[in-house]
């Protein structure tokens, strides 16, 4: 049954370990749930005593042979529980270089953008052999991220970023499901991930074409389906831009005068609030800062920020992100391109 395999295409570095340690419970599975209970009854056969028989002189218990049945079976289930465990971890933990992905997730679509401004609807362009990071987030409902042959799975969630990471492996294309009920039209919110070489990708990245938001149009908010082209400002210098727009730049002074805290080097480092707690600037404490100041407030600092909750877009609230984490040297390689670098760029930051 050529057609029909037992598992998808192994195309990422994640796939071939997953299908040893699934091929393993498998394995164990069979052992235990589907030999060992029949030598069980072959040996309730084969030494039966009718209730006539003498059972005076019962046999004393083996100490080796109870040893043996509780250590191998320990020895087992410790193996496996270490395999997943490690093998969680590196599945949880990108590499400190890679390549980043904005996704937002609505029903019934994917929408992708990269870097340096290109978008796409139910499909995802990643070169292979380099690290890529999805930072995902949902505009509706609970969506999950799902490439079979990748091997990699993440729910993505409204109000809040999830991520997940893999490195292709072979060029080619792969289905892109969600794998989480999210409405009546759940079975379409489908795509395509297409694996290609790094020169490829390069040349993809830079070749304009046109889009639909994920809010149906170019702006904020909008309504209906307005085509745009897929090639507009990168993601730092748009969020930049509405950086500035929106006022912000007079109460976050770079010099650290203003009457907010400064940004500048504020990414993915550890900051203490006025509570006195310490709280890791990530992604999510960003969105949650913008969306929400008031929930956590930085130390020597009064809550007078007002909240853009409902006045930016997923894709704006992206942008915003991408800004902050570009003031910082713990962003990714390509968080921090600038407006006239181009794929190459990226290439060369990967390298």
């Amino acid at each position: 049954m050529p057609d029909f395999p037992l598992f998808p295409e192994q195309a990422s570095t994640f796939a071939g370990p997953i299908d040893a340690l699934y091929g393993v419970l498998i394995a164990l599975s069979l052992i235990f749930g589907g030999i060992l209970p029949f030598i069980i009854l072959y040996l309730m056969v084969r030494y039966h005593r009718s209730q006539k028989a003498d059972r005076r002189n019962q046999p004393e218990g083996s100490l080796p042979l109870e040893l043996t049945w509780t250590i191998i079976p320990l020895v087992l289930v410790l193996a496996v529980f270490f395999w997943g465990a490690f093998l969680y971890i590196d599945i949880r933990t990108p590499p400190a270089r890679n390549l980043e992905i904005y996704v937002i997730g609505k029903q019934w679509m994917w929408h992708t953008q990269h870097s340096n401004g290109k978008r796409e609807n139910n499909e995802l362009h990643v070169p292979i052999n380099q690290p890529v990071k999805l930072i995902m987030t949902s505009q509706d409902v609970i969506h999950s991220f799902y490439i079979p042959a990748f091997r990699v799975k993440q729910d993505v969630l409204p109000g809040r970023y999830t991520t997940m990471w893999f490195e292709a492996t072979k060029t080619g294309e792969y289905h892109l499901f969600c794998a989480e009920y999210c409405g009546t039209e759940h079975a379409r919110m489908v795509g395509r991930v297409v694996a290609m070489s790094l020169a490829d990708y390069e040349r993809w990245l830079t070749t304009p074409g046109e889009i639909i938001l994920p809010d149906g149009s170019a702006g904020a908010g909008g309504s209906g389906s307005t085509l745009i082209p897929s090639i507009g400002d990168p993601m730092a210098l748009a969020g930049a831009q509405l950086f500035t727009s929106l006022g912000c730049v007079g109460c976050h002074r770079d010099d650290g005068a203003g009457i907010g805290p400064s940004l500048v080097g504020l990414y993915n480092v550890e900051t203490r609030m006025q509570d006195g707690s310490l709280v890791t600037a990530d992604e999510n404490y960003l969105r949650e800062s913008i969306l929400n100041p008031g929930a956590k407030t930085v130390a020597g600092y009064a809550n007078v920020m007002p909240s853009y909750d409902g006045q930016l877009s997923e894709d704006q609230l992206n942008q915003l992100v991408a800004y902050i984490k570009s003031l910082s040297d713990s962003g990714s390689a390509s968080t921090r391109l600038s407006n006239d670098q181009i794929a190459g760029v990226v290439a060369d930051e990967l390298k």
